[in-house]
């Protein structure tokens, strides 16, 4: 053989040494600097999200091919991003992890390549899209093409909508036009450390002459209370897998599996502190999350955005092992009345069940929309509208709980008979009206009130007789507005049994492209 030629031997060794070199990312000294700021590697994170050894790397070897601005023959290894498919607790899932210790983790052609590639095969495959970002924006030396690079994954971004559950995680910085494909995934899980803007502090100051830090401007703070673009805060990196792993278990792979279901009790006891949890003076409030630790499977309630728009919530749980959506007011928190924010929260949340086979289960103690000017000029009527579209399109089996109060249109709003709920049962406690005895008995007996000998006398009594008459649960049933009304304490019960009953349901619905949800 003549000596100019490689043995097998040499060139697997090669081999290893190219594959060590790429693995090293940006080289230890980067490596140091990224644990030193309190986070994970690329390759790091992907070790604590999947499984242990289920992961199958795809592009190690891609470069970036941009010779502009001194980039010709400039390493790149792996092109900043890590690409490949593993598993998580056994179910395939497909991930990119961009890589700050290569180039700030920055997003060239070939980056976007790899990450549109994943997004694809997770399409053909059926199997979950999650990316992690780390990155410091579009790679500037490659122009036109990073740009377009970032076109080509909001496109796939939104062909995988609906189809498979995409997760983005954000463990680093996140600004510019990269901040639009988290927006456009199902869930966003932040951590402390990590920032995401479209515009940063510089360019902020320089426009509009304001004065903000990153923290206040894009800091997780900020993105879960105030906008309410992220969903899960995580501590760190560990935590952020820890929390991806968790929402995963309660989603399918896909919108044509049904969600994992685990063991069920055999027997399911009543509840007798539910008969006592909600407050005989309907104006006191309480936390109704206490409800669902006690409806849902071993308290276990992950509940999704809980610093926005407080006054609704929402999450996942499973009853009988059967996943399920969870949405409910929250009386501790503006009394319970739906808002701009609330009902856009609600709205998506509902969409996302919906398109992923998830059943809803809504508890309703609401005491109507948000009166004022600067619900009026935000636009409640529409915004109030995307919980009337959300859950008339849904065709997943739909049970409502009407716990307390139930007034108005907030009433339809909260999945009504009337806007095709599958089952609606009552608690005894439930004041199902046009409104609260009070307001109808100051319209209706205006001036019987007036002319009365004690008109605050008699002002409670014509309450105490509006409350008898119609702010009971009796007179939906006698409407058939109520399928029934039960005691609290069986209420777990209704629902294993009611979602084991319609877990065949199909629905038949009219042809058409799709509505149009209100703006």
């Amino acid at each position: 053989m003549p000596e100019h030629i490689k043995s097998i031997e040499e060139k697997i060794e090669e081999l290893n040494r190219k594959r060590e070199r790429i693995q090293l990312g940006g080289g230890q000294e980067r490596i140091d600097k990224q644990h030193a700021g309190g986070s994970l590697t690329a390759r790091e994170r992907i070790a604590v999200l999947l499984d242990q050894d289920s992961f199958l790397e795809s592009g190690l070897f891609a470069e970036h091919r941009c010779t502009n601005f001194g980039m010709q023959g400039k390493p790149m290894p792996a092109d900043g991003v890590v690409t490949g498919a593993g598993s998580v607790d056994g179910r395939l899932v497909h991930l990119a992890c961009q890589d700050f210790t290569v180039g700030g983790g920055s997003a060239g052609e070939v980056h976007c390549r790899k990450i549109v590639q994943m997004m694809q095969a997770s399409l053909k495959t059926g199997s979950p899209f999650i990316v992690v970002n780390d990155s410091g924006g579009a790679r500037i030396q490659e122009g036109i093409e990073s740009l377009s690079g970032y076109g080509q994954v909001f496109y796939n971004n939104v062909m995988l909508s609906g189809v498979v559950p995409q997760i983005s995680l954000i463990c680093g910085p996140c600004a510019g036009g990269a901040a639009y494909s988290p927006a456009l995934t199902d869930f966003i899980i932040q951590t402390r450390s990590a920032c995401m803007f479209i515009t940063g502090p510089s360019v902020i100051k320089a426009v509009t002459g304001e004065e903000v830090t990153a923290e206040e401007i894009g800091g997780p703070a900020a993105q879960m209370n105030i906008s309410g673009v992220v969903h899960f805060v995580a501590e760190d990196d560990r935590d952020a897998m820890a929390i991806c792993r968790r929402l995963l278990s309660f989603l399918p792979s896909n919108n044509l599996e049904d969600p994992p279901q685990w063991d069920a009790e055999e027997i399911i006891l009543p509840d007798k502190y539910l008969n006592t949890i909600i407050p005989v003076d309907s104006r006191q409030s309480y936390d109704v999350r206490d409800v669902v630790a006690r409806l849902v499977d071993r308290a276990d309630f992950m509940e999704v955005q809980e610093h926005f728009a407080r006054n609704i919530v929402i999450g996942f749980a499973r009853i009988q092992g059967r996943s399920v959506g969870i949405v409910a007011n929250q009386p501790a928190v503006m009394a319970g009345v739906l808002d701009i924010d609330a009902s856009d929260k609600a709205a998506r949340f509902i969409r996302f069940c919906n398109a992923f086979n998830i059943p809803l289960v809504t508890l309703v103690d609401v005491p109507g929309f948000l009166p004022g000017v600067e619900q009026e000029y935000g636009g409640i009527i529409r915004h109030g509208a995307k919980m009337l579209f959300a859950y008339s399109a849904a065709t997943v089996p739909k049970i409502t709980v009407v716990m307390r109060k139930a007034y108005g249109g907030a009433y339809l709003a909260m999945c009504s008979k009337d806007l095709d709920a599958d089952r609606v049962i009552s608690w005894p406690t439930a004041e199902i009206a046009v409104m609260g005895a009070e307001g109808a008995v100051d319209v209706i007996f205006r001036n019987e009130i007036r002319k009365a000998d004690d008109p605050k006398a008699k002002r409670q009594e014509l309450i105490a007789e509006y409350k008898e008459s119609f702010s009971t649960p009796y007179a939906a049933a006698s409407a058939m507005k109520v399928d029934d009304v039960i005691e609290p304490a069986e209420t777990r019960r209704y629902l294993a049994m009611s979602l084991d009953i319609l877990h065949s349901k199909r629905e038949f619905r009219p042809q058409k492209k799709h509505g149009l949800i209100p703006l």
